[in-house]
């Protein structure tokens, strides 16, 4: 189904038929009416997270934007250093010992369809071309009904133009409507049904234009189970604080690697489950397992990769280093 959705995105074919776009009408006016009924909150409004992050190190600042929707925003929480851009901009600046300028383009309740103004945003200045691109998006054209074709088209075409100017790519792709507190079965299957696929879609069309992909899926799946008010913001649709660094976490290496600063050697290990598959079968694994990264190889093929990602326990004790590891 999603090498069908991709495929219809590049030779304009339609949509996934009036099943599925009825599919999507049901389920958003289930969501609105259940986040009205047992949200109760407002999510507020994203803070300005643009600026210089790690001032600390010399060199030349690294550029990193933000493109997509609430989720690349930081709509949620309240503070700018809890959004995920400057998240991503403190770690970045961590692992690669050099300051980073961040700027975020994302706009809360943005479709695909708005990529092309805010890449535009971006392409605009001269000489401010970002090194790498984060983008988060997808939701919202699950919920508004958007033909999969048109959303990936759009996808596609925003990843292209940045692979155009220079800029590396990163795509966080369709969360898992199914993990939202207030969606009950069977709405829960078919919203899980939906985001799947169509994160799946935009795996191979941004592998296809030479980007790489970190799924989110049902990243906050576990957690949310354990601790939903704490994963989750005040309108329980929002993720809080802690569920942005939870996402953060999963895509930090792939924006490392991308930028040739990620310490880790870029070869597949076996033990993980990593390997070389057609892009579609490794679209749809990635969609099925969150945090994994999939990034082109040779034609049809590519990579699928694991990168470690440990969560600290408060009774976790930390392992003595082995002989000759790095620090």
């Amino acid at each position: 189904m999603a090498r069908r959705i991709a495929a219809g995105a590049a030779y304009g074919g339609g949509g996934i038929g009036l099943l599925g776009v009825a599919a999507a009408g049901v389920l958003l006016a289930e969501m609105q009416l259940a986040k009205r009924s047992v949200g109760g909150g407002v999510a507020p409004l994203p803070p300005a997270a643009d600026g210089l992050y790690g001032r600390g190190f010399d060199g030349v600042p690294l550029r990193l934007a933000m493109l997509g929707d609430s989720t690349a925003a930081g709509q949620g929480v309240r503070r700018a250093g809890q959004t995920p851009g400057a998240l991503l901009a403190s770690g970045l600046a961590e692992v690669a010992e050099r300051s980073v300028e961040l700027r975020n383009v994302a706009l809360p309740g943005a479709r695909s369809d708005d990529l092309d103004r805010q890449v535009a945003l971006l392409l605009t200045r001269p000489g401010r071309i970002p090194d790498a691109c984060v983008i988060m998006i997808g939701a919202n054209d699950v919920t508004h009904r958007m033909p999969p074709t048109q959303s990936v088209r759009y996808l596609s075409e925003a990843v292209r133009r940045l692979r155009a100017a220079g800029t590396e790519v990163v795509v966080g792709t369709c969360p898992d409507l199914g993990t939202i507190e207030p969606v009950y079965q069977p709405l829960r299957w078919l919203a899980r049904r939906l985001s799947r696929q169509l994160a799946a879609a935009q795996t191979i069309v941004a592998v296809e234009q030479g980007g790489r992909t970190v799924s989110l899926g049902d990243l906050l799946g576990p957690e949310f189970a354990a601790n939903p008010r704490e994963m989750f913001g005040a309108d329980n649709y929002h993720p809080s604080a802690e569920g942005y660094a939870t996402a953060a976490m999963a895509v930090l290496p792939t924006v490392c690697a991308v930028l040739g600063v990620w310490p880790e050697p870029e070869r597949l290990d076996a033990d993980r489950r990593e390997g070389m598959l057609p892009v579609a079968v490794a679209a749809a694994e990635a969609a099925e397992e969150a945090g994994t990264e999939v990034t082109g190889a040779r034609g049809p093929w590519a990579f699928l990769k694991h990168r470690r990602r440990r969560r600290l326990t408060e009774s976790a004790a930390p392992e003595p280093p082995t002989a000759g590891a790095p620090a």
